[in-house]
């Protein structure tokens, strides 16, 4: 998942954002990078439960800081309550 995730931080320091789909697995024992699909969609896990916003938001840290950008800079574009989403990412 390191091969997947330094081409993406790489595209994003070159276009200055970034947005892909991701689907989340939320309530897992840890919040990682699980796996990438065949259609380029990012399989991450989630350790908070889908409440209240709470695997959104953990879903939202979880990147910001894999990204290096602040949380404001990771947007849920699509999918808000469901497992497929599209986020984006902004320099």
């Amino acid at each position: 998942m390191e091969v997947a995730l330094s081409t993406l931080q790489a595209q994003l320091r070159e276009a200055g954002e970034l947005t892909f789909n991701v689907r989340v697995h939320p309530g897992a024992r840890k919040t990682q990078i699980k796996s990438v699909m065949a259609d380029g969609t990012i399989k991450i896990d989630v350790a908070a439960v889908p409440e209240e916003g709470r695997a959104n938001a953990a879903l939202v840290k979880f990147l910001a800081e894999e990204f290096g950008v602040a949380k404001g800079n990771v947007e849920i574009v699509a999918g808000e309550t469901g497992r497929k989403k599209v986020v984006r990412i902004v320099a």
